[in-house]
């Protein structure tokens, strides 16, 4: 008796929906993808719960006779493509004739179109992939496709849908790709019959303000270039607007939206020290090239392509954007009154507000072997001639702190520089450790058995997480009030997260108070807040908050620690003063655990004189 049998073909449906639809953000990308194919130049979305309860596409484009409108929910049937050469040469979004087979049988579906020759529509509807309705219906011309209750019949990749706000996400992220991709197109979206946008002017400079907020096509730069092989237009952020995340890049192959991991390193490469750790420029791009020169049949959610020569793609597209960004004048212009400081000759702000670590009730110390170590480092003096300039700084001389904080050219400068009597200031022999900043990024200490280095960054993100954890956990009054209190105006997303995550922002140390739909006004923030930060940083840890959620099973307390403590740290490139760098490595040495930041980075790397007299074949 034969084992092998052909499956059903509403079980095979069910089973390519696992691949094509992902979650409800797939449908939404699916069937924008059939409009934009259709000839729409006006595109509605509309959900509901997070695209869970409902989906609903309405688009003016050239709708479907019946044959047509009956066939197009069966697997691989297509009007796109009619032979396997038809993909060197492919001109339309979708192709492969399985999105509306593979959504129809895991949801209720609905489908209502007219074309302008006809003067009655078609309405299909359809449960679990099985046609259970045929009627005529009036109607503009053009399709309206409605799914309900997605993934009903598959209890189980229902179960996996993330929450609504993380859903919400990401189908906005797909409306949005396309509205800024094809300006050509009058878009409209609701969420739970709340108008979000309504984009009709083909300006995609207005649409990018209409998106990030106003000013933002300020910080463009405009990029064009064309070749016989490789078209490239679009536009690239200014290094002051990066944001630390890569949600805001958007790539478009043929004005198909893409990923292709190629093309976000190198323009991270162009930028270069332009972008401190972990920042991600803005990125809009259309390339045009030869579609016989793509692979678009990757994968069937069609966000992933294969170049068939990717080193001749990197090899022109880089220097276009490295030039690009080069032409640029980068610096920063004075804000008034930080000119009037600098004129009258007061001191300014640091770069951040302070890093003293207030005490915390039952803190515990970790001043353990190493910090001793660290500690007694100024006090250890090797045996050597006292001739040597480089003995006379070890042995109770310091350099003068304007060179100890020049991180530009590095420890080497300070090492190998000739040290003259003018340019020594004697200090007591029981003077502080000597510490250099390497690069505006690491701290090299002088340790009693060797060196110690500490990544400035993960270092005061560990104190911000801990200083966190516990400001929340035994209720620290830790809220400084602003004189000028900051109104912030969420999207719906942002504001489903403000509103699981409110109270323990309260117990940080944000004093919120509700003002209008979706907007608040930030009253106090927490005491490491740098001034003129706060609405970013509290924008920027929802975000932090939210990509967690969705990636990491973390306790919700401990991640608005880690998103509070990523957010508001210092970054690489920043320049400490000698007393900041001390107070710095002071309070990690102040913390429960020194050794790792709280996403598991080391903190600290230690060299000791051992290591190096072996590295020197001194031993």
């Amino acid at each position: 008796m034969p084992r092998i049998a052909r499956l059903p073909d509403i079980v095979a449906n069910k089973i390519s929906a696992g691949e094509v639809v992902q979650r409800p953000a797939s449908v939404v990308k699916e069937l924008l993808e059939n409009s934009i194919d259709a000839g729409a130049d006006k595109i509605t979305v509309a959900i509901k719960d997070a695209g869970k309860e409902l989906i609903r596409i309405v688009d003016n484009g050239a709708g479907m006779v019946r044959e047509d409108a009956l066939l197009c929910v069966e697997r691989f049937a297509t009007s796109k493509i009619t032979g396997v050469e038809d993909l060197d040469s492919l001109q339309s979004l979708g192709f492969r004739g399985e999105a509306l087979a593979s959504i129809s049988s895991v949801s209720h579906f609905e489908l209502k179109t007219r074309t302008a020759k006809e003067t009655l529509g078609l309405k299909l509807r359809y449960e679990g992939g099985v046609l259970v309705e045929e009627s005529g219906v009036q109607g503009e011309q053009g399709s309206t496709i409605t799914v309900r209750n997605l993934f009903y019949n598959v209890p189980a990749r229902r179960k996996f849908l993330k929450s609504n706000a993380t859903e919400y996400h990401h189908i906005f992220e797909i409306v949005k790709s396309f509205a800024l991709a094809y300006p050509e197109i009058e878009w409209r979206m609701y969420s739970d019959d709340e108008e979000l946008f309504h984009v009709k002017k083909p300006d995609i400079l207005e649409r990018l303000n209409v998106f990030y907020g106003d000013d933002f096509a300020s910080g463009m730069i405009e990029l064009s270039e064309d070749n016989d092989y490789l078209s490239i237009r679009g536009f690239l952020g200014k290094p002051a607007m990066q944001k630390r995340r890569k949600l805001d890049q958007y790539f478009f192959i043929n004005r198909r939206l893409i990923q292709n991991r190629m093309l976000s390193q190198a323009v991270q490469q162009a930028y270069g020290d332009l972008l401190v750790e972990r920042q991600a420029p803005f990125v809009l791009l259309f390339l045009g090239i030869d579609p016989s020169r793509v692979d678009v049949n990757v994968h069937p959610a069609k966000l992933e392509i294969r170049f068939d020569d990717e080193r001749s793609v990197r090899n022109m597209f880089y220097p276009v954007v490295k030039r690009a960004i080069q032409l640029h004048d980068f610096s920063p212009d004075f804000a008034a009154t930080e000119s009037d400081h600098f004129l009258s000759g007061q001191p300014q702000d640091s770069v951040f507000r302070t890093l003293s670590f207030q005490d915390v009730p039952n803190r515990a110390m970790t001043t353990d072997d190493l910090y001793r170590n660290y500690r007694e480092g100024a006090l250890h003096e090797p045996e050597t001639p006292r001739s040597s300039s480089l003995h006379q700084m070890n042995a109770g001389y310091t350099l003068p702190d304007r060179q100890l904080r020049e991180g530009d050219e590095g420890l080497s400068s300070i090492l190998l520089a000739p040290l003259h009597d003018d340019d020594v200031v004697p200090v007591p022999k029981d003077s502080e450790p000597k510490i250099w900043q390497l690069h505006n990024k690491y701290l090299i200490c002088q340790i009693k058995t060797g060196l110690m280095i500490i990544d400035q960054h993960v270092a005061h993100e560990r104190v911000l997480y801990e200083r966190a954890v516990d400001v929340m956990n035994q209720n620290v009054p830790n809220s400084q009030q602003l004189l000028f209190p900051q109104k912030v105006e969420f999207r719906p997303w942002e504001y489903e997260v403000f509103e699981e995550i409110r109270e323990d922002l309260y117990r940080l140390g944000f004093n919120l108070r509700l003002f209008g739909n979706k907007t608040i006004m930030i009253e106090g923030v927490p005491q490491d807040v740098k001034p003129g930060t706060e609405v970013t940083i509290l924008q920027d840890m929802i975000a932090e908050y939210q990509d967690n959620a969705s990636k990491l099973k973390l306790d919700k307390r401990d991640n608005l620690a880690k998103s509070y403590s990523c957010r508001n740290a210092i970054m690489a490139g920043q320049k400490l003063s000698l007393e900041e760098m001390r107070s710095l490595i002071d309070n990690l040495f102040a913390t429960r655990e020194p050794y790792s930041c709280p996403h598991g980075r080391p903190v600290i790397i230690k060299l000791s004189l051992d290591q190096l007299d072996k590295m020197f074949g001194r031993k």
